[in-house]
């Protein structure tokens, strides 16, 4: 989730208690004992539960731990609690050399909440087929999650879900920044994997949003600062990753993802209406490097029956007016679009998942008054997980869980991230990139997922390393019902395929 502030906020110190009794874990019928009952964070503890889900009709029982390890400093002071919720399937054999999948969301500011009980874990939200909330609010076993094939993290970063500083006297500045931010998750994943043991395990990190901007940093980060090479990178509806794209090229790459809104919403010519989806994108994404980009970076200076003819297609595949279009100087604002598309019928359309509508106080204007789709998923995610976490996983406590929290000011500077992922592949020829990408997404849009791919490794060389998969709905593409199944599906896959055969050297 880009760029997305609350008016949430918790100062001072954090305060936490965990449950007063010891939880039972009914695999083995030992006892393991929560956090120490009190007001006052503690930064190293958890609880331990059993369950079991069907998952692709095969029984797979498992456990989760639910807790917090710390950050340290250069001291070895730890200055901070990183929460987690941390899947295992148990019952399997050598346990410790199964694939662990790290999961991170994004914001910044944004818990792990998002991809936890709507993509890949064994507990799923509780929605319609279109992903729409419904009530009452709940969850439901995940019958496609990856837990079968992988255990997986879903990590916290401070500030996001319960995850604190230690104390009021930590500055924030250590935490909040995109360099800052990799450095102590890579130091805090170490940590993670010394004390679980899983040095032996393929490793795999998927991030989504900015988490895909956090994911691609750490893959060098972890190699070069912790020693640790990662098989894999998922990129769930990437960022920009710090690739340049101003001027023409930033201007043009929307224009398939207005071309997919509009044609969700039955705003196109009828000949472009009877096509599939992909066929119809096709013939707008030619036309956009083709024609749109160059058009473009003409500037003022393009002729103007060239610049009328541009405006008539770009209308075309938009399902905006000819006039709009030219109004714009034929860069169209992502703001204008959502607006305009559907004024005719008073809604907006959304911006991280353009299905959904909204109603605006008014019709007029150039920018929508809200997303309509944050407020649907808030509507059904906050409870739900808030219920999970102390009922169902029996983590108790006082504290909010932050959807969003307060991480600003945020340090932009020295985002090189798509670079970092690029050194990492190639100084490691065993990590492969997988990318997934809504159709519907306007905050992270596909084809600019398609752009970063392409611009990522220009000699080509490490082209048969990457790949990108297209699905039918937003940000989150996973709640579908149908993209749900093929999403999982895709990274079960991936997470296989990349795994080396036994014996297979790392070498060009």
């Amino acid at each position: 989730m880009k760029h997305i502030l609350t008016a949430a906020l918790l100062l001072g110190c954090s305060q936490l208690f965990a449950q007063k009794g010891p939880v039972k874990d009914s695999a083995d019928g030992k006892f393991y004992n929560a956090a120490s009952a009190g007001r006052t964070l503690k930064i190293d503890a958890s609880v331990v539960t059993s369950h079991e889900v069907t998952i692709k009709g095969q029984r797979v029982p498992y456990k989760v731990t639910a807790g917090s390890l710390p950050v340290w400093d250069e001291e070895g002071k730890a200055i901070a609690g990183v929460f987690y919720t941390y899947f295992e399937r148990t019952g399997v054999s050598n346990q410790g050399a199964r694939p662990l999948v790290f999961s991170f969301n994004g914001g910044p500011g944004t818990a792990s909440v998002w991809m936890q009980i709507g993509y890949t874990g064994p507990r799923v939200l509780k929605i319609d087929d279109e992903g729409y909330p419904v009530q009452p609010y709940g969850l439901k076993d995940n019958p496609h999650s990856v837990l079968d094939v992988a255990d997986i993290v879903y990590v916290d970063p401070v500030n996001t879900g319960f995850s604190r500083t230690a104390n009021k006297d930590v500055p924030g500045s250590k935490f909040f920044g995109v360099n800052q931010d990799v450095k102590y998750l890579a130091e805090w994943i170490n940590t993670f994997i010394t004390r679980y043991n899983r040095w032996a395990s393929p490793k795999y990190l998927v991030g989504e949003s900015y988490g895909t901007t956090r994911v691609s940093g750490l893959a060098l980060e972890l190699q070069n600062a912790q020693w640790i090479y990662v098989n894999g990178v998922v990129l769930v509806s990437p960022t920009e990753l710090g690739i340049e794209r101003s001027g023409p090229a930033e201007a043009a790459l929307r224009l398939p993802y207005y071309a997919a809104t509009a044609w969700y919403h039955k705003a196109l010519a009828a000949d472009l209406q009877q096509k599939d989806l992909p066929q119809m994108l096709q013939e707008v994404e030619t036309f956009t490097i083709r024609e749109y980009m160059p058009a473009l970076a003409e500037g003022g200076f393009l002729s103007e029956a060239r610049k009328k003819e541009i405006a008539a297609k770009v209308g075309r595949f938009s399902g905006l007016s000819e006039k709009a279009v030219l109004q714009n100087n034929l860069d169209v604002p992502l703001n204008f679009f959502w607006k305009e598309l559907l004024r005719e019928r008073g809604y907006t359309v959304g911006r991280l998942d353009s299905r959904y509508l909204g109603l605006d106080r008014r019709d007029a204007g150039d920018r929508v008054d809200f997303n309509a789709e944050l407020t649907s998923w808030l509507h059904s995610f906050t409870p739900a997980i808030n219920m999970y976490l102390r009922e169902e996983l029996k983590y108790k406590t006082d504290l909010k869980y932050y959807m969003f929290g307060p991480v600003f000011p945020w340090d932009n500077n020295g985002n090189r991230t798509g670079e970092n992922l690029r050194q990492a592949m190639a100084q490691n020829p065993f990590l492969h990139v997988f990318i997934q990408s809504g159709y519907y997404d306007g905050a992270c849009d596909y084809f600019n997922a398609k752009y970063s791919m392409w611009q990522l490794d220009p000699s080509g060389r490490m082209k048969d390393r990457l790949s990108w998969e297209g699905y039918r709905s937003g940000h989150m593409m996973y709640l579908r019902k149908d993209d749900l199944a093929t999403s999982n599906e895709h990274l079960r896959q991936f997470i296989l395929k990349a795994i080396p055969k036994n014996g297979q050297a790392a070498k060009y």
